[in-house]
């Protein structure tokens, strides 16, 4: 027997029941998620600590506050979100009302990762709850802590009967899989989000895939090195480099190489002291098995910072490597570690021609003195998002869509974003019952006059006109 097959049935008579559709229901459960953060703070700190070494300091800029800025967001503009949008008419439609109705789509399915296991997990619930929608949520089995405390404690602030977290591996997430949803939200890597794609063809159920690639970093010779530097090491570094947006790897020139060294060990050595193990402020990484991979990658190219490690801890130092070759594993996989290749481009058309060659990543960064540069790069390449001069604080803007293009996901989120992405949008003509005169235009026989007069009324047009 499926084990999530009463959970599910249970999820979809509520949704069917209308509960979840009330701006004063979900307005209930995301006061309810902001209490959860609220109440919990400590107790999410010591899980996130526990699982990635993850410091206050990131853990309440890039997990707790992001989360609670998007719960404060959405209940503010819950009324104005869900509010019909009326839209324009033609002259044949002056009479009638036409609008947009946002609808739930009705049990979505969303499936974390371990990197942000919070964020990951409640910022797209928002955008559901928010939305109207029955909830399943898939935490990632692989930061157990956060885990343990998404499966235990925060249904205590949710309606149970309207939403539910589920626990296992790979093996009950596919089992999971199998079911029908009317909306999955996936975030992980490429290779199980074409897996996650084709569980969602068999029901043609909708996907957003927020997914992760090799994200570019050119840095021009018309810069300050150690500004970038600074930059470049702390969003490279954050949460030990696991993060979808870090950036992958650094094209640019030998000349401005020899300068950014020296400024990349200089912003290292202030950031995490002299021995890095031993800092408060670097993360580890997440299990034994991502340790080995990230351990491998240490021998591509040449150590030019860093490189030390050490199992027993899962501690991979601040690295940055040079003479990277394109065809070794470094420069062919994401990274997901503290690990930062310099790559040498002759010009920025070489950068250009490089970025472009490869998939379109989820984030790119262009550093430059020139605004013409960072215009050059965003004009002539293609990225989820992009950032000039600075690392991932595009992010931090909820007015800003977060999704990738290509390999990298579809569909988007944040803000309003979760809400439209979780949210159908029905397009919706109301017409008078009366007045069947007018309609003749359209009916045969036809007539070359007819035809002349309805194809003028069909076209789109801000008319104040009453009468046709």
């Amino acid at each position: 027997m499926d084990p999530f097959e009463d959970t599910l049935q249970r999820l979809r008579e509520a949704f069917a029941s209308g509960r979840t559709r009330p701006a004063e229901f979900r307005a209930a459960q995301l006061e309810g998620l902001g209490r959860f953060l609220r109440d919990n703070r400590q107790l999410l700190l010591d899980a996130l600590a526990q699982d990635l070494h993850k410091s206050t300091f990131e853990a309440e800029v890039s997990e707790i506050a992001i989360s609670q800025s998007e719960v404060d967001l959405a209940l503010r503009n819950l009324q104005a979100w869900m509010k019909d949008e009326r839209v324009s008419k033609n002259l044949a439609t002056q009479l009638d009302s036409a609008f947009i109705r946002k609808e739930p789509f009705g049990v979505a399915l969303i499936i974390a990762p371990w990197n942000y296991p919070l964020n990951l997990t409640l910022v797209p619930l928002v955008g559901a709850i928010a939305a109207g929608n029955c909830v399943v949520l898939k935490p990632s089995e692989i930061s157990k802590s956060i885990e343990k405390v998404l499966a235990e404690v925060l249904p205590r602030y949710l309606d149970q009967g309207c939403f539910a977290v589920v626990l296992g591996g790979p093996a009950e997430t596919a089992q999971l899989l199998e079911q029908r949803f009317d909306h999955i939200f996936f975030t992980g890597s490429p290779g199980v989000g074409k897996i996650v794609m084709a569980a969602a063809a068999k029901h043609l159920t909708p996907v957003t895939l927020e997914l992760g690639g090799k994200n570019p970093c050119y840095v021009d010779d018309d810069c300050d090195p150690q500004t970038v530097a600074n930059r470049v090491a702390w969003f490279r570094y954050f949460n030990a480099g696991q993060t979808c947006v870090a950036p992958d790897y650094v094209l640019c020139s030998p000349e401005t190489r020899e300068r950014l060294l020296p400024a990349l060990q200089n912003a290292i050595a202030r950031f995490y002291g002299d021995d890095p193990q031993r800092s408060p402020n670097l993360g580890r990484i997440i299990n034994q098995k991502h340790f080995k991979r990230l351990q491998g990658l240490l021998g591509c190219g040449r150590v030019a910072i860093g490189g030390q490690s050490d199992e027993s801890e899962r501690y991979i130092a601040p690295t940055v490597l040079v003479d990277v070759q394109e065809t070794e594993p470094v420069m062919q996989e994401e990274i997901f570690g503290p690990i930062l290749p310099l790559v040498s481009v002759r010009s920025l058309d070489d950068a250009i021609d490089f970025i472009n060659r490869r998939e379109k990543p989820l984030a790119l960064y262009a550093f430059s003195n020139s605004t013409q540069v960072v215009q050059r790069v965003l004009a002539q390449t293609s990225s989820g998002g992009f950032c000039g001069n600075d690392g991932f604080m595009h992010m931090t803007l909820a007015s800003l869509p977060f999704g990738g293009v290509g390999t990298s996901g579809m569909g988007r989120y944040h803000g309003k974003f979760s809400f439209d992405t979780f949210s159908h949008h029905r397009a919706c003509l109301l017409r008078s019952p009366g007045m069947e005169k007018i309609n003749d235009l359209r009916y045969p026989p036809y007539s070359l006059r007819n035809l002349r007069v309805l194809l003028v009324a069909m076209e789109e047009r801000r008319c104040s006109c009453t009468l046709l």
